[in-house]
């Protein structure tokens, strides 16, 4: 009686048209208990907001953490688990709220107690459950806390006290910097995780590490920059897994539970713009790794960047999609990137369902470095971000900031993807930061489209020769071999990612530099592993402009002949983009055809929208959410501050307010007591406009 039933359902469900069961599969998509909604596909099957009613929406409750700093960011998702929501702070507190007022539960201190830890950069917690036992972890600074979900005390039973500390293990002395930015996820009673290294060498490898749940005991271990023996050991130098380091997911991992796999995207290897010291391919360096989630045994992979010297780190978790393909339904991997492509993977296979092309590249003419001579890219769906900068594209914004702006270009290089760098300027263009970055996309499983919003930014990579290590070196020797990278070598940074340095003394006291030169903050990594001397002599430097000399370790394969001189946006005169909007888009893709359904621009500049220069776009961080109710929410727009409501469909924006600080994060959409809910969290940080702390939530009105 069973099987007959068991036939007569199957044959009913394979009678449905494939929209009707896209539907009847988006029905277990109610809840928001994992980053990014489950499957990592920002999708809601909640419809009571929808396009009729969505202008009514209001402010249901808003929660001001009261982190105060000057240049705080909040990209936390949260997530809601039984009626509470969890969601990180500024400065990487954990707190537990009552989703349906915003009233405090709890509040747990991740810096316990250290003063002056400057902004931390996290996108939120993870849920775990063992019966009653219920725990929230979460990665600040360089530990992984295992925390009550009931009280937000440490679990004293896992690791040292509650936490353990996740520069260990790794097989470097001295210990490097490692954190976490994005969640881990968890598998039965494993937790899952990656982690945020270091950019320039010495860096700690990133190995994938599963913990276990109850205890924090390592049960496995993915070397992504293989060891002697393990494949992909013949794509690097041979001693590199000794020395090198990155090649690490710090974006986040999606899991496919029924299947047991865990997806992981890497980024690029250190140091990340001249690979002289890492000659070869650099497996698993810029992949999307299918891992066996109970043993870490790799299943397959697929690298999406050869030996990246342009930091293309794969910046976003893969959506678990399912599409039809040859008349077929397949679950799939979507793998949005900063070169503005989607990568699509059949699920199981690895293989990819789109044509990829493949081209040879010019090589490098900078001494020492030895480029892939080919790199692939999908034939479909299209590119969502423009690909080549060519002087007609420059600014027209005023004809004297188009007329600077054209001669610097005419003295860079730019012709478009995998371009290598240079000491002359090497465009590159989508930028560092995407294309794609790491809020993701939002799928709709009811209709195939997939969401992502892009930054189309040019950036300016140029390498600058190294002063040859010796015995001896002075404190800005120091500083120009492992900060200028990022604060340039006259220390006027990029604010407000990259601050200024100059005039640091009158900003900080000594307490809080030293602290921070020995600790990190946000994406300054730390710089304990330098040795006291050293630390002491760039402090010297930086706080004083003194010249200090101390013992340095003499040559290392460490030591590189380039380095980059600072992340540079190709920016006019004024500050604004220097080339033609848009400069962020929102793209609708039809993940069943790979063709392009819509696409706008993203955001704008107030300032620039008073005069009459409207619809710009902007830089954009954190992802959109899609509902049944035929709508897609999204902030990320980084200076105007808007949170927005479109219609899924056409792109038309329905409704939209202005957040206390810029929205830079995914918001989670969530139903308690029959009312759904729409939370975002508002701390602004990439603009010179003042950031904030807030979590602000929407309902429609009772």
């Amino acid at each position: 009686m069973f099987a007959k039933s068991f036939l007569i359902a199957l044959a009913l469900w394979v009678a449905i048209p494939v929209h009707a069961r896209a539907q009847a599969a988006a029905g277990s998509y109610r809840t928001w208990g994992v980053y990014g909604g489950p499957d990592n596909i920002h999708y809601s099957n909640l419809d009571q907001i929808n396009r009729d009613n969505v202008h009514s929406l209001e402010v249901a409750w808003t929660f001001d953490s009261g982190d105060q700093h000057p240049k705080s960011e909040m990209e936390c998702n949260p997530i809601v688990v039984d009626g509470v929501l969890y969601a990180t702070t500024p400065n990487g507190d954990v707190v537990a709220l009552d989703a349906a007022t915003g009233a405090l539960h709890w509040r747990f201190d991740a810096n316990q107690g250290l003063k002056n830890v400057g902004k931390v950069r996290n996108r939120g917690v993870t849920y775990w459950a063992d019966g009653k036992d219920q725990r929230i972890f979460v990665g600040v600074r360089q530990y992984l806390f295992a925390l009550d979900a009931q009280t937000g005390k440490p679990v004293t039973a896992f690791g040292k006290a509650g936490h353990i500390d996740l520069r260990e293990g790794l097989g470097r002395e001295p210990l490097n910097w490692v954190t976490m930015t994005s969640p881990a996820v968890v598998y039965k009673d494993l937790v899952i995780v990656g982690g945020a290294m270091a950019e320039v060498l010495p860096a700690s490898p990133g190995d994938i590490r599963a913990f276990d749940a109850h205890s924090g005991q390592l049960r496995w271990s993915f070397h992504t920059i293989p060891h002697p023996g393990e494949l992909g050991y013949d794509t690097w130098p041979k001693t590199a897994w000794t020395y090198s380091g990155s090649a690490n997911n710090w974006s986040g991992m999606s899991l496919d539970e029924k299947r047991g796999i865990v997806f992981v995207p890497t980024g690029s290897a250190a140091s990340d713009f001249y690979g002289a010291n890492r000659l070869g391919d650099d497996l698993f360096a810029n992949c999307l790794i299918a891992l066996n989630a109970e043993t870490g045994k790799r299943i397959w992979h697929f690298q999406l960047v050869h030996h990246d010297i342009w930091d293309r780190d794969l910046p976003a978790p893969p959506s678990l999609v399912t599409v039809k393909h040859n008349g077929k339904d397949v679950d799939a991997l979507a793998q949005t990137t900063k070169q503005g492509y989607v990568y699509l993977f059949d699920r199981e296979t690895g293989k990819p369902l789109f044509p990829m092309k493949t081209r040879s590249y010019p090589p490098s003419d900078v001494e020492g470095e030895v480029t892939a001579k080919k790199q692939s890219l999908p034939v479909l769906p299209a590119p969502y971000a423009r690909q080549k900068l060519t002087a007609d594209m420059i600014t027209t914004r005023t004809p004297e900031a188009h007329q600077e702006a054209l001669e610097r270009f005419m003295k860079l290089r730019s012709n478009g993807q995998f371009i290598p760098a240079s000491t002359q300027g090497t465009i590159i263009f989508p930028g560092f930061d995407g294309g794609a970055e790491w809020g993701g996309g939002a799928f709709d499983p009811t209709t195939g489209l997939l969401y992502v919003n892009a930054n189309e930014m040019a950036w300016i990579l140029r390498l600058v020769p190294q002063k040859p290590r010796t015995a001896e070196a002075n404190g800005r020797d120091i500083f120009l071999r492992n900060c200028s990278a990022c604060h340039r070598s006259d220390m006027t940074g990029a604010p407000p990612e990259f601050p200024s340095l100059i005039g640091v003394a009158d900003r900080y006291d000594e307490g809080t530099v030293k602290q921070l030169i020995s600790q990190g903050a946000g994406r300054m990594p730390g710089f304990s592993s330098l040795g006291k001397d050293q630390m002491q002599a760039v402090f010297e430097y930086v706080y004083y402009g003194k010249e200090m000399v101390v013992k340095d370790k003499g040559p290392s394969p460490l030591d590189a002949k380039y380095i980059s001189d600072g992340y540079n946006k190709f920016l006019d005169v004024d500050g604004y983009p220097a080339i033609q909007p848009p400069w962020g888009t929102l793209t609708a893709i039809d993940l069943n055809s790979g063709k392009t359904v819509w696409k706008i621009p993203l955001g704008e500049y107030p300032e620039l929208a008073a005069k009459g220069l409207t619809g710009t776009g902007s830089e954009n961080y954190g992802g959109p959410v899609v509902t049944a109710g035929g709508l897609l929410f999204i902030g990320a727009t980084s200076y105007d501050k808007v949170f927005r409501a479109l219609d899924k469909t056409t792109g038309k924006v329905l409704w939209q307010t202005t957040l206390p600080a810029a929205g830079n994060a995914t918001p989670s959409t969530y139903e308690v007591n029959g009312r759904q809910y729409i939370v975002i969290a508002a701390g602004g940080g990439k603009s010179p406009a003042p950031s904030g702390g807030s979590l602000v939530a929407f309902a429609l009105p009772k």
